[in-house]
């Protein structure tokens, strides 16, 4: 079964044949690493919660390296918006809300500049490593009559419906990646290897969860489809963590500067850390699927140690959103709330739907062991990065993003001043200094939890038509302050349509 599962060693020479070096006369930029976790609530980093019962030494040595922004924020409070968001500085809501599903298309129009596309254009190799959940055309691979099946009260497809044979078009690689190896979606059909734009073995059977070892905690919400015989999901982490260590010792003493953006796909749904980490949180087999990242993201950054290139590497980590509502029952059992301080879970719009762990490390510019308190977001990492490597920013592209630098620096304190935050269509939360408006009539979109809120001494929702909250006070938000404050709520309403109508949100070229 492992042998199925993990890549054979040809694989990872394939991944980095097309690697080739710059001649030394070549303009040499900073390395650009972005580990990305996905559903990792802000409270489950032990350098950000001192009650947290899962252990992070990697994360918070990185935190202790580099800046801890205890402000920062995902786009959405679900996967593929944020990804989007992060990936083309532009907030998701100005296309689309919900996730890819499936077998979808992708989100990105061919007009759209993406941030790899800009670092390709300044000579870097650029790689994705793990969850894609951006969509490619499976249409293009899929056999003329081929019809679709329903499994599990689902459509789907079966694996006899696709020409494995044939590349899959508008994938990470059309849009502005050299390299991807991953699986695209962890719990989504295909179950198989993905290299480039063609998949590493072809899928000769179909899911059956019932063939794979017991899941750990919660469901496996694996959807129906595609498998090849021998799946491990168990072995999805280590094996993608094992590509990253790969890529990065390939890098060593090229020119040619790198960008690597490891997408993980933990402590998503399935839980499933793998046997070796069993008990080595406080907080049940999540806490130890966050502990196995932990130590996947420290194998990462131990590599660019030993190859000699972590003084040349800008190393970012963040998440997609905040945990799953799994945590509702793990706050009851082991006293661990992975959203610390914060209310919400993923899909929500309050805070612990999208304030997410955010590290910065960058040796030579970044203060080692700062804290900042300013307002950012994942959508600013495109003008940011577009700084770092004097890319000259069209007015079509990163509509909503900050450069920040100066913050980053220490020479200003914040460059950002409001931040929309979405997962559901017409339902929106407008951040403005310390102000926050939830543009809805409750910040949930997912589930409440009347015991939880009963234990975090959380009061009844007033039933108002929106809810409003000085964080500056109550960053937990418990007291909607929306009926003594009318004007700050119209204040809010008119800068949340005034952001949304006007296409862009972030200086434009001139100011840039």
């Amino acid at each position: 079964m492992m042998g199925a599962m993990l890549a054979p060693p040809v694989i990872a020479c394939m991944f980095l044949s097309t690697v080739a070096p710059l001649t030394a006369q070549e303009r040499r930029q900073p390395n650009i690493l972005i580990l990305y976790a996905d559903d990792l609530g802000y409270g489950d980093l032990g350098v950000q919660n001192s009650g947290s019962k899962i252990p992070t030494p990697n994360l918070d040595r990185l935190a202790r390296e580099g800046v801890r922004f205890t402000d920062g924020h995902s786009s959405s409070g679900i996967c593929s918006p944020s990804r989007y968001a992060l990936l083309t500085g532009r907030y998701h809501w100005r296309d689309f809300h919900g996730i890819v599903g499936p077998f979808g298309p992708s989100k990105f129009p061919s007009e759209r500049l993406t941030m790899p596309e800009m670092l390709q254009a300044e000579g870097y190799d650029t790689a994705c490593i793990g969850k894609w959940h951006l969509g490619w055309d499976w249409d293009a691979i899929k056999k003329r009559g081929a019809e679709p099946i329903r499994r599990k009260n689902r459509e789907t497809w079966g694996p006899e419906a696709f020409d494995w044979t044939k590349p899959i078009p508008d994938g990470p690689l059309a849009h502005g990646f050299d390299h991807y190896f991953g699986d695209s979606v962890i719990n989504f059909p295909p179950y198989c290897w993905i290299l480039d734009d063609k998949v590493v073995q072809a899928p000769d059977t179909f899911m059956d969860t019932s063939k794979w070892k017991k899941i750990k905690e919660g469901r496996w919400e694996c959807r129906p489809g595609p498998m090849i015989t021998g799946w491990d999901p168990f072995q999805n982490l280590p094996a993608l963590t094992e590509k990253g260590v790969d890529y990065i010792r390939a890098r060593k003493g090229l020119e040619e500067p790198f960008f690597l953006y490891l997408a993980f796909p933990s402590p998503h749904a399935p839980i499933i850390p793998t046997d070796r980490f069993d008990g080595r949180s406080e907080a049940g087999p999540y806490g130890d699927y966050v502990v196995e990242t932990d130590d996947a993201c420290g194998r990462i950054l131990a590599a660019l140690e030993q190859s000699g290139q972590a003084a040349d590497t800008i190393v970012i980590f963040t998440a997609d959103n905040g945990p799953e509502h799994y945590a509702y029952a793990r706050d009851e059992e082991f006293g661990h709330w992975s959203s610390q301080p914060f209310r919400g879970l993923k899909r929500d719009i309050y805070e612990g739907g999208h304030h997410v762990p955010f590290l910065i490390r960058w040796p030579g510019v970044v203060e080692a062991g700062r804290t900042c308190d300013a307002l950012v977001s994942q959508v600013d990492l495109m003008a940011t990065l577009a700084a770092v490597v004097d890319f000259e920013l069209p007015d079509e592209a990163a509509e909503d993003s900050h450069d920040l630098l100066p913050v980053l620096s220490g020479e200003a304190e914040t460059v950002r001043t409001s931040h929309v935050h979405n997962t559901r269509e017409n339902e929106y939360a407008i951040r403005s200094g310390d102000w926050l408006l939830v543009a809805a009539n409750s910040g949930y979109v997912s589930r409440r939890d009347a015991a939880w809120e009963a234990r975090r001494d959380v009061p009844a929702d007033d039933d108002g038509p929106v809810e409003l909250y000085d964080l500056s006070e109550d960053v937990g938000q418990r007291r909607n302050l929306a009926r003594e404050h009318p004007e700050r709520v119209s204040e809010l309403r008119a800068l949340l349509e005034e952001i949304r109508t006007e296409g862009h949100s972030a200086p434009r070229l001139s100011a840039r």
